[in-house]
């Protein structure tokens, strides 16, 4: 249970560090059309309880307000 444990900390760092990465190359407008979507997909999920409809329409929208705002 213990190398279990260690080695999902290990992946979650993994990953992280490579989702950082791969928003090096990204342009202003870019990293803040996704962190709209990942924004507006965390409040949509909190509105609609969970949904998968309401957490894609948050994703959606966050991502035009962001894109928008990144002009």
């Amino acid at each position: 249970m213990n190398t279990l444990n260690v080695f999902s900390k290990r992946t979650v760092i993994v990953l992280c560090v490579a989702g950082l990465a791969a928003c090096s190359g990204m342009s202003h407008r870019g990293v803040d059309t996704a962190v709209g979507a990942g924004v507006g997909a965390v409040g949509g999920a909190a509105l609609t309880g969970g949904s998968a409809l309401g957490t894609v329409g948050g994703a959606a929208v966050g991502g035009v307000v962001g894109n928008q705002i990144g002009k």
